[in-house]
């Protein structure tokens, strides 16, 4: 039976600690975050998790303790993404050990547009991880090859275990209609982008969104209102939230991160990824961005 995966999902980043490595006593608390604030699941690991730069223990270590403190309280999508097929199988798995509901799947660049070797890989990671749903992830260049909304569709309908879709290629919300006309058989089509577009998106029918986790509980408000029909809530939310989402452009998770730490979550802002590092301005500008948002947060903040 395909998962039902629908609503807000955040990609948990990876806490690390003075030492370097990834902070055990800090992740617990961004899964009960997530929880307290009311979103539908959680994906881990994912680029948002500077899942490049993790090593392949620390990455299944991460895996299984977000299983276990999890304690079925939420579904959870595992990233397994690998150029190797038999690798992403591997990772899967280790995902569904760890009770995850479905795997998020980028194939690797070589498979750029051709739709049929994006196929061949796909239907590789499907054979090694059997009965557990796939999420395809059509991510732009340079990490994905920003397939066309009919070359989704066509990838998708080779490979029957890719039940769902993780779209962020520009313009998101035309390609959320069109994947979803071309490949009517899908289970649903998630926003991704870090929740810039979700408003279009939704209304194009997108079942969800997958956004860092920094302002999970805004993004199950925004959620929540647009599924009960109350569109000036969830634009107010929107409107709110969209100066912060929009810095977070430029320093990915290390903005992510910072607003983190500010709101008590994390202990440090340090990070592994590449890109650019915010100065003492940047942090400034954080900080009145985060001021935007506040009135759309909860404080004190939410807890499971």
């Amino acid at each position: 039976m395909t998962a039902s995966l629908h609503g807000v999902f955040p990609v948990l980043p990876t806490p690390f600690g003075p030492d370097g490595a990834p902070d055990g006593a800090a992740f617990p608390r961004l899964i009960d975050f997530a929880v307290g604030a009311g979103v539908q699941g959680v994906v881990f690991p994912g680029m948002a998790s500077e899942v490049e730069t993790l090593l392949p223990e620390e990455r299944a270590g991460l895996v299984a303790a977000l299983g276990r403190h999890l304690a079925g309280r939420l579904p959870f999508i595992v990233g397994a993404s690998d150029a190797d097929p038999a690798r992403a199988a591997a990772r899967a798995r280790e995902g569904r050990e760890a009770g995850a509901a479905a795997a998020m799947v980028m194939a690797p660049p070589a498979a750029g547009q051709d739709t049929a070797k994006q196929a061949a890989y796909f239907a590789a990671v499907a054979e090694g991880v059997p009965g557990l749903s796939i999420m395809l992830q059509n991510a732009p260049p340079p990490n994905g090859a920003g397939l066309s909304p009919d070359a989704v569709a066509e990838i998708c309908r080779a490979v029957p275990a890719i039940r769902f879709v993780k779209e962020e290629t520009l313009p998101c919300g035309q390609n959320v209609t069109r994947i979803l006309a071309a490949a009517p058989h899908l289970d649903g089509v998630l926003g991704g982008a870090g929740a810039r577009f979700v408003l279009d998106e939704l209304a194009r029918g997108a079942c969800g969104t997958m956004p860092a986790l920094e302002i999970a509980d805004a993004h199950a408000d925004l959620w929540r209102a647009w599924q009960s029909g109350d569109r000036a809530t969830a634009r107010r939310i929107y409107d709110a939230t969209l100066p912060l989402l929009v810095y977070q452009m430029t320093f990915r998770v290390r903005a992510t991160k910072e607003v983190l730490r500010r709101r008590g979550l994390l202990d440090s802002a340090d990070a592994r990824a590449a890109g650019p590092k915010p100065d003492a301005m940047d942090l400034e500008e954080i900080g009145h961005l985060l001021a935007t948002a506040r009135p759309v947060l909860r404080d004190p903040l939410p807890c499971p």
